[in-house]
């Protein structure tokens, strides 16, 4: 088993399909079909379910995509280990939660880049579950999540404090009448609809719809249209609010979230990666 059909495997396994795998590693189609029907001859066993639509890892296939994972990630940090230099330099992924790349990232990405210009910085947003496991999969050098984490494999420092509210259209006179509308969400994985969904249960008198959206600004949009309520850092908001396009409503009891920059334990920490961390607690806070 060579690392170069891992690479491969790991590919078809995250794309869930022949076809884009080649895409992605710029290969032919028959070269993946050929290494992935030799590494599951060389194994005696199936690594995928075939279908019309594509390719799903049985379990024996989910079981090497763990090694894989972890084989090829240590691969690529040797690979940077060996070519780190003391200036920062090179690739450097990052990940966010969307309601920290809204605001609090831009400062903080245009002051990394006007010193460290060598760096070929690149940021991918989604919910906290899955910056966490992109980071464990060794997809991301780091990443901004709501909330702490407690992941054996990971450690983390604080980067941004939230102060929380419930946000609402304006005409909605009182906590208690907003709590009756539906709420917008991101979908499951998210921190902010966890700490929502566990305060409505305790505050709101009957259960309330649910909707899901995949981005913030569709959320706020909901919000400023009437559609429902929301909870969102008041920093993400400010503008909303000072236009009169939403009204707040402070949880009692001061609700404050702190957003944590997550790394890999056993990671190689590249000269990018320890600049990056260094600036964060310098990170200019947006107004609420």
């Amino acid at each position: 088993m060579e690392s170069g059909d891992l690479r491969v495997f790991q590919a078809v396994a995250r794309e869930g399909s022949i076809t884009k795998a080649a895409a992605r590693l710029g290969y032919v189609q028959s070269n993946v079909t050929a290494r992935i029907r030799q590494l599951e001859a060389e194994l005696g066993t199936p690594l995928f379910h075939r279908h019309n639509r594509g390719m799903l890892l049985t379990s024996a296939g989910s079981t090497l995509l763990a090694y894989a994972e972890r084989i090829v990630g240590m691969l690529e940090e040797a690979v940077q280990a060996l070519t780190s230099n003391e200036t920062p330099a090179g690739p450097l992924a990052i990940g966010s939660t969307q309601t920290a790349a809204a605001v609090r990232l831009p400062p903080l990405l245009t002051a990394y880049y006007a010193r460290f210009p060598d760096v070929r910085l690149s940021v991918m947003t989604g919910h906290t579950e899955e910056m966490v496991e992109r980071v464990l999969r060794y997809e991301l050098d780091g990443a901004f999540i709501g909330g702490d984490c407690n992941h054996p494999e990971l450690q983390s420092v604080p980067a941004f404090a939230e102060e929380l509210a419930i946000g609402a259209h304006p005409s909605v006179g009182t906590l208690e009448e907003a709590v009756k509308r539906p709420i917008l969400v991101f979908n499951r994985g998210c921190s902010y609809r966890d700490v929502l969904e566990a305060w409505m249960r305790e505050n709101a008198p009957a259960q309330t719809a649910v909707m899901e959206f995949g981005t913030l600004d569709a959320i706020i949009g909901g919000v400023t249209a009437g559609l429902g309520i929301s909870l969102l850092p008041l920093s993400v908001i400010r503008k909303q609010r000072e236009d009169g396009l939403i009204r707040v409503f402070r949880l009692e009891g001061q609700r404050t979230m702190t957003t944590m920059f997550i790394t890999r334990k056993d990671a190689f920490a590249s000269s990018a990666l320890t600049a990056f961390t260094a600036m964060i607690p310098a990170a200019p806070a947006a107004g609420e």
